[in-house]
């Protein structure tokens, strides 16, 4: 467990402000990719902004030790991750941990993000979008004038577009702006606007603000009542009379009056086959076609199912010969007692 703080909430309570050069964002630079490189090592993607803790006893320190928390969406990498998890701040167009390293070395250089928005929405506005896809951002004079173009090649290299030509863990390791032992005496604009309080209650309430915008709350789940969902699934295991495994079926009350339209109309297709077969057609495929879809919809009649067996009815077709007659005769009945049926509930 770590005993420190957040870096902004560190930077701001402690005097590394009136310290706070090039030289010390160099180590704090070198401190996160240590972690990283442990999470490169061994195929841990983040997919989130890299949240940092300074050890606060130690923050004015230039040694205080660094350290990456919030592994909530870290994931061994196996080649199979499909799904995006992200803040827009920091959301890499691919591999996640050394792009959001440049952004957050970006920020800790001039107090802003390298890419953002005018419009906040939810989800990322499409100038954003198009904005980090391309890698476009800029270093703007008055607050990049004074930051050297060693630290800017760092972050260049390390927001480049295509993996293959970003900047490697051991390459930013192997960086001579990370290795220089000159500190310059420059101070950065990032630490004049965490010393103006103002300023900084501005830059966390817009911050809140905008994580408020871009995480979407949980949406609370309800179950309607089988008897009332209006859902094509359970209603077609009813007009199949597929029984669920709980051995319970399925009656959608809201959809009943559509479903025992259908199954009338089944059995009249009997009753006209049994006496009217159409011209042309096998009629006792055609029989054994038309009693198929009858029973599908009209399995729980009792007298169905008894005239069928009485028909040496198999499931599929009729065994022996049909007396069609007696067939319909018989079908008029189960329609005469299924419509009663309806009418009574």
């Amino acid at each position: 467990m770590s005993e420190g703080s957040d870096m902004e909430k560190a930077i701001k309570e402690t005097s590394i402000l009136e310290e706070y050069n090039i030289n010390w964002t160099q180590k704090l630079g070198a401190g996160i990719s240590g972690p990283v490189r442990v999470c490169v090592k061994k195929s841990t993607q983040e997919r989130f902004a890299l949240k940092i803790l300074l050890d606060r006893p130690k923050a004015r320190n230039e040694d205080a030790p660094v350290k990456l928390c919030d592994f909530g969406f870290a994931k061994i990498d196996q080649g199979d991750l499909m799904t995006p998890q992200f803040t827009p701040y920091y959301v890499a167009p691919q591999s996640c941990d050394l792009w959001s390293l440049g952004v957050i070395i970006y920020v800790m250089l001039c107090g802003y993000p390298p890419f953002y928005s005018k419009h906040h929405s939810r989800t990322i506005p499409k100038d954003m979008r198009r904005k980090i896809m391309t890698g476009s951002f800029e270093f703007p004079e008055e607050e990049w004038s004074q930051i050297s173009e060693m630290a800017k090649d760092v972050v260049r290299k390390l927001l480049k577009v295509k993996p293959e030509e970003r900047l490697t863990i051991e390459g930013v390791l192997d960086h001579p702006w990370l290795n220089s032992t000159e500190a310059l005496d420059n101070v950065l604009p990032s630490a004049q606007l965490m010393m103006d309080k103002a300023v900084v209650a501005g830059i966390q309430q817009a911050h809140a603000e905008q994580l408020a915008n871009m995480r979407i709350q949980d949406l609370k789940v309800s179950l309607k009542p089988l008897h009332s969902v209006n859902n094509p699934i359970l209603r077609k295991r009813k007009l199949l009379g597929t029984k669920p495994k709980d051995g319970v079926y399925i009656h959608d009350r809201e959809n009943g009056a559509e479903d025992s339209n259908v199954a009338l109309e089944k059995l009249r297709d009997v009753i006209a086959q049994c006496i009217l077969p159409q011209a042309g057609e096998n009629e006792d495929e055609k029989l054994n076609e038309v009693v198929q879809e009858a029973w599908k919809y009209n399995r729980e009649c009792k007298l169905l199912r008894d005239t069928l067996q009485s028909f040496s009815w198999n499931g599929r077709g009729f065994t022996d010969k049909v007396d069609r007659l007696k067939l319909a005769e018989i079908v008029k009945q189960v329609i005469e007692e299924q419509t009663t049926s309806h009418e009574s509930q």
